[in-house]
């Protein structure tokens, strides 16, 4: 089902497109590619915390269930390097670090819903050469589709005619109880290292072991606001491999989420700030698969780059399971 959802301050016509089947239904915008409205039966709430504003999306909630690039994350020193030829980048935090792609960034767009039918979607957006302070004429596609009884599936493909990088990332935020904050929620990520962060939290450099630290969920286990802090990337492997189960939440309800993804990295972030206008901090989890951020400062890390016979391709699952 395909509506209008409202006009951006450009002037843009933004709709609304909701699939269904089984047990789930999932609403999407042209603005961004948002995942605005996740719906489980038996289950008189959304799991995903969304808004039926569009200027909400354009402001405080820019991050709220939309799909960034094309670079998620930050880029420590707002510059990169490739192929010998240093590219300057918008410095859209503290003057100095280049965050989710600053402000011409893909979740800061109109999509053009390609096609759509009862269980799926495909959204499509053009990125001219130099647009966002990155090289080639990209052509970015992400389809999105519900499947029996209760799984989302996101695809995303970018192409480009000359060396550049690429790393998508959904930022919904989770909450799989309707209540004011996660607390209480049981969270396990199948990762045994992590990327310790600075005050500013970039990577540092450094790939550090789980292994008695706080962020080591290799087993499930409760946790709490505060109780750890979180807004670290989980190294789930070294480079993009076949599609996998990484990440469990289960809610107090007894409603579950599993990811699958074959990317390498899933950042894992508490929601610390308010993510909706007048609701409390810690409102919801957000998950985001990923290549490792801060990936063209670090030698070590895998690599974003892509290329016109190396194209980007990301493919991330989301299966939910109502309470036993």
């Amino acid at each position: 089902m395909i509506a209008h959802f409202g006009t951006s301050a450009a002037g843009h016509d933004i709709d609304s497109v909701t699939l269904h089947a089984g047990d789930l239904s999932v609403t999407l915008l042209t603005w961004g590619c948002v995942v605005q409205d996740v719906r489980l039966a038996g289950v008189d709430y959304s799991l995903t915390r969304g808004s039926d504003l569009l200027a909400d999306y354009e402001g405080e909630m820019r991050y709220s269930g939309s799909l960034i690039g094309p670079v998620v994350n930050r880029i420590s020193t707002g510059r990169v390097e490739i192929d010998g030829m240093m590219y300057e980048l918008e410095r859209n935090l503290k003057n100095r670090i280049h965050l989710h792609s600053g402000s011409r960034a893909t979740h800061l767009r109109p999509w053009k819903l390609h096609e759509s039918s009862a269980d799926r979607a495909v959204f499509k957006l053009h990125l001219p050469d130099g647009d966002g302070g990155l090289p080639g004429d990209r052509h970015i596609r992400a389809v999105f589709t519900v499947i029996a009884p209760a799984i989302l599936t996101m695809e995303i493909t970018g192409t480009t005619d000359q060396p550049t990088l690429m790393n998508f990332a959904n930022h919904s935020y989770w909450n799989l109880d309707g209540t004011p904050t996660w607390d209480g929620h049981t969270l396990q990520v199948a990762a045994d290292r992590y990327l310790p962060t600075t005050e500013d939290f970039y990577p540092t450099g450094e790939i550090a072991d789980v292994d008695g630290t706080p962020l080591d969920f290799r087993a499930p286990r409760e946790i709490s606001v505060k109780n750890p802090e979180m807004d670290h990337n989980m190294c789930l492997s070294d480079g993009q491999v076949p599609l996998r189960d990484v990440l469990w939440l289960a809610g107090q309800s007894g409603v579950k989420l599993t990811i699958a993804t074959d990317q390498p990295g899933m950042q894992v972030f508490d929601g610390r700030h308010a993510i909706r206008p007048g609701k409390p901090q810690y409102e919801a989890l957000a998950f985001e698969a990923q290549g490792w951020p801060d990936a063209p400062t670090h030698a070590n890390f895998p690599s974003i780059r892509v290329g016109e016979h190396t194209p980007y391709r990301q493919f991330t699952t989301y299966t939910f399971a109502k309470p036993d």
